[in-house]
């Protein structure tokens, strides 16, 4: 049972590489293998990366798309599954925008705990890409840097659960935790 978080930049190759991973081990492993998307179509430019993104995938994955059920999702998969989720940070800033004007950092890291626990007791092989938002400068604006902060805590809080912490940038991986 792989627990695997995948970190990296825009068009870093996560998503590649990520979903190669998952491929190979449900392969091996004879399982069933999901695709879940975390990303609203709100714009018409993210409508067509979406499309792009189906398009590229190919036929062998169930495909569900959550943008915000993520940890009650999660929960429904079983040893016989290879779940891949993709993106985290789209699926953090989908909670933050359900929150509101009712913005609350507990309210936030709540609901990231929540997520956590559902992957530590979780019998699915799980891969999550999820984007390193911490390399730049401090962002101004309050929901941005809201963001980027609780972005930051929950990759530290799923690197401690996942057995695999890779970091892609240029398309090459850079291993940072291995089972």
């Amino acid at each position: 049972m792989e627990k695997h978080l995948i970190l990296g930049g825009a068009r870093s190759g996560k998503s590649s590489f990520s979903e190669s991973k998952a491929k190979q081990e449900a392969a091996v492993e004879s399982k069933t293998l999901h695709y879940v998307a975390t990303a609203i179509a709100f714009d018409d430019e993210m409508k067509d990366r979406i499309a792009h993104h189906q398009k590229t995938r190919g036929e062998e994955w169930c495909e569900h798309e959550c943008p915000v059920a993520l940890p009650e999702l999660l929960a429904t998969f079983t040893s016989e599954d290879t779940v891949l989720v993709d993106c985290l940070t789209l699926w953090l800033n989908n909670v933050i925008f359900d929150l509101g004007s009712g913005l609350d950092s507990d309210r936030i890291q709540r609901r990231v705990q929540q997520l956590v626990q559902v992957v530590e007791s979780s019998p699915a092989s799980l891969y999550f890409v999820s984007n390193e938002v911490g390399l730049g400068v401090v962002p101004l604006g309050e929901v941005s840097r809201v963001f980027v902060d609780h972005a930051g805590w929950m990759n530290q809080a799923l690197a401690k659960v996942c057995s695999n912490v890779t970091l892609v940038a240029a398309g090459l991986p850079l291993i940072l935790k291995s089972a």
